[in-house]
């Protein structure tokens, strides 16, 4: 327009020119972006990374502070049964059959690994009456007529139990890394159960990548201190909340936020 067009051709120009801008500019933003988001979430998805919009992708950049759960993020979340120490003159199976009575009802990861210890040992698993599973705490009910508990210190202590025996046993099991389960039979200490799940092959580079972005990482988890401390000491974690029952771990979260962080 502006070499062969009519008088006022820069004007001409200038106008044509400003058109072809405004139209294909914003078309090939508007085509572009939504591809590139649906390609990145795709290729994120084949490595199992899991994105739950483009928003979420789009402010990801401004993100300050990570927050992971313990079992089966940072661990492999197959745990294994690793000891039981009974107390009170019972034997081994005694008590891993009275445990793994519970645990067959339980929907918890740990249950399983106790269960299938049962099953190695040629055990029969008994039937359970009055079951109840009180969230973040344990497991109760009645097995061959004895009233069990398996949990927390936190479930035994609601049940006036004496653990002076069984806390010892516990913390150790604990600074080894292992969820230790207190065990009471009738309203008196029957022993431990400990159950470890292993840190998750490149957990640990993982952390220090996001660290590396400048990332603060904390790791939120229902298991006590020590065993948390333990887990995070190998993962590289300095900052850990323990003892957060499923319930408030969205509270755990929203309390970051409110502190202003991302």
């Amino acid at each position: 327009w502006f070499i062969l067009g009519p008088s006022p051709a820069l004007t001409l120009a200038l106008v044509a020119g400003v058109a072809v801008l405004i139209i294909a500019c914003p078309c090939a933003l508007g085509l572009a972006t939504p591809l590139s988001v649906m390609v990145g979430t795709g290729k994120g998805a084949q490595a199992g990374i899991l994105i739950r919009s483009a928003a979420a992708l789009e402010t990801a950049h401004k993100l300050d502070t990570i927050v992971l759960d313990k079992t089966g993020t940072l661990t492999v979340g197959a745990p294994q049964l690793t000891d039981l120490v009974p107390v009170g003159g019972r034997s081994y199976d005694e008590l891993l059959t009275l445990v793994a009575a519970l645990e067959s009802r339980s929907e918890h990861p740990l249950a399983a690994a106790i269960v299938a210890a049962a099953t190695r040992r040629g055990l029969s698993v008994p039937d359970v009456q009055d079951f109840t599973s009180l969230t973040g705490r344990g497991v109760q009910g009645r097995v061959q007529g004895r009233q069990v508990q398996v949990g927390t210190r936190l479930l035994l202590t609601d049940a006036v139990i004496d653990l002076t025996e069984l806390s010892p046993m516990a913390d150790g099991l604990a600074d080894e890394g292992k969820t230790a389960m207190l065990v009471a039979v009738d309203g008196a200490p029957a022993g431990v159960v400990a159950v470890a799940d292993t840190l998750k092959p490149g957990a640990a580079e993982a952390v220090g990548a996001l660290k590396r972005l400048g990332l603060s990482v904390l790791m939120l988890t229902g298991d006590n201190p020590r065993t948390a401390a333990a887990i995070a000491k190998q993962a590289g974690i300095d900052n850990i909340r323990a003892e957060v029952l499923p319930e408030h771990k969205a509270d755990e979260v929203q309390r970051l936020q409110e502190q202003g962080h991302r």
